[in-house]
C-alpha cells in the first residue's frame, strides 16, 4: 500500500472524431495492445492507460465519445477539466474529411478546450489512397485553427498497430498533469507570499 500523497498524477484526454474513425480500436489497442472487436460507441468508453511523463509516471484517463451525429452535441458536456485532445480521422474516407475538418474546427473554438494540445492520428493508412498527414494538415489548415497551442498529426494505422504508441507517446508529452498545476499554483504562492513579506519590512 502506497504512501499517502505518493498517488501518480493524472490527466483526462479525450478521444474524438467522426463515426467510424477508429476511435475505439485505438484505445482498445493502446490499453491491451491487442486487435479487439469493436461496435459503434453509443456513449463512451473510458480506460486508464499508464504512462511517464519528464521520468514521471502518470496516468492518462482517456474518454472516447461516440462519433455519431446525436452524440456530438454532448462533446461539450465532457470538456471540463480536460488536458489534452485525441482527434481521429478516417483518412480513407475522402468523402468525409471535410466534415471531419469541421467538426474539430467547432472543438477548437470551445473557451473550455482553449490552448489544450492535440495530437490528431492521420489513422487508416494501411488503405491505398488514404490521405497523408501533410495532406491533412493542409485540408484541415491545422496552422491556422491551432495557433495558440501544440499540435500534432500522427499518420497511423489501428488496424496494424502502426503510429499509435508514436502519437500516444507524443500526447504525453504535451499533457499538463494536475500535478504540474498544483505545482505552477504552489511557486505563484508562494512568490505573492515573499512579496508581501518583502514589502512589510521595506
Amino acid at each position: 500500500m502506497g504512501l499517502k500523497g505518493s498517488k501518480m498524477p493524472e490527466a483526462r484526454v479525450l478521444l474524438l472524431g467522426l463515426d467510424g474513425a477508429g476511435k475505439s480500436t485505438i484505445l482498445f489497442k493502446l490499453k491491451y495492445n491487442q486487435q479487439c472487436q469493436t461496435f459503434p460507441t453509443i456513449g463512451f468508453n473510458v480506460e486508464m492507460i499508464d504512462a511517464k511523463h519528464k521520468r514521471r509516471k502518470i496516468v492518462l484517463t482517456v474518454w472516447d465519445i461516440g462519433g455519431q451525429k446525436k452524440m456530438r452535441v454532448h462533446w461539450k458536456d465532457f470538456y471540463q477539466d480536460t488536458a489534452g485532445l485525441l482527434f481521429v480521422v478516417d483518412c480513407s474516407d475522402k468523402c468525409r474529411l471535410d466534415e471531419a475538418r469541421r467538426e474539430l474546427e467547432h472543438i477548437l473554438k470551445n473557451e473550455q478546450l482553449k490552448g489544450l494540445p492535440l495530437v490528431i492520428f492521420a489513422n487508416k493508412q494501411d488503405v491505398e489512397g488514404a490521405a497523408t498527414a501533410t495532406e491533412i494538415t493542409e485540408k484541415f489548415t491545422l496552422r491556422k485553427i491551432c495557433c495558440g497551442r501544440d499540435w500534432f498529426v500522427q499518420p497511423c494505422s489501428s488496424a496494424r498497430g502502426a503510429g499509435l504508441q508514436d502519437g500516444f507517446r507524443k500526447m504525453v508529452h504535451l499533457v499538463k498533469t494536475s500535478s504540474d498545476d498544483n505545482i505552477k499554483e504552489t511557486v505563484k504562492y508562494l512568490r505573492a507570499k515573499s512579496l508581501k513579506s518583502v514589502r512589510k519590512y521595506q
